[in-house]
């Protein structure tokens, strides 16, 4: 963790979408309940059965977000993008951490007080809406998840980790610059070599091109059969 760890003021709430419209006095509350801490690529923000007094609001970078399966196993739940939450789940009670944070880039997140938020949740019902519906779709991730893991083969796997990683909320980010292959292989929950494998199959079948780390889908239709059907 960086030594750059310092209280700032109101800006970040205000500039930030979810906390918009929020009273002065709320404003100055969760300021006073929260930390902002820089993560440099690589350096991990929480880990999995640690103690968790704070939830963490994402404010710039982007984190990996996974569970620890076994002694070296991971599965990758998601990636968390500026304006996320993570370890949500304390507010309402979990006294330890659900699943592993790790900056996969230079990272500021803002630590907040669970106890401030819970109180603004409980008060102000326009924001609670807010981060309801920001979460529902960390839900139908989860969702999603479940459904690879049941029922695909492996190409339908690795297809779906593709859609999620390339989709609209990650285009500023060009994440797969910054994500190994077996980062990929841990979120379609494939090995490392077929993961490689299945890459070279989708760029001769004209579905992908791929470019040293990066990843460009060419043809949206094929894969998103591959990842219903396969």
């Amino acid at each position: 963790m960086s030594d750059n760890q310092t209280k700032t003021g109101n800006s970040i709430f205000e500039s930030a979408e979810c906390f918009r419209g929020l009273y002065p006095e709320e404003l100055e509350k969760l300021t006073d309940s929260k930390t902002r801490v820089h993560y440099l690529k690589g350096e991990t923000i929480f880990k999995q059965g640690a103690f968790s007094p704070h939830v963490t609001y994402v404010l710039s970078g982007l984190v990996r977000v996974y569970l620890q399966t076994g002694h070296n196993r991971q599965l990758n739940i998601r990636l968390a993008a500026p304006g996320d939450f993570l370890s949500f789940s304390s507010v309402f009670g979990e006294a330890t951490y659900n699943y592993s944070a790790l900056a996969v880039k230079d990272s500021w997140v803002c630590m907040i007080e669970k106890n401030a938020l819970r109180n603004l949740l409980q008060t102000n019902a326009d924001f609670a809406l807010r981060i309801v519906s920001r979460n529902c779709r960390n839900e139908q991730q989860l969702l999603d998840i479940i459904g690879n893991l049941s029922y695909k083969q492996m190409r339908g796997k690795l297809a779906s980790a593709l859609f999620y990683l390339s989709s609209e909320s990650f285009l500023k980010e060009q994440v797969f610059q910054y994500l190994t292959r077996q980062d990929i292989s841990d979120f379609a929950a494939i090995s490392t070599e077929s993961t490689i494998k299945f890459l070279k199959e989708f760029e001769k079948e004209g579905i992908i091109d791929l470019k040293k780390k990066d990843i460009e889908i060419k043809d949206w239709k094929k894969l998103e059969i591959i990842s219903r059907n396969s």
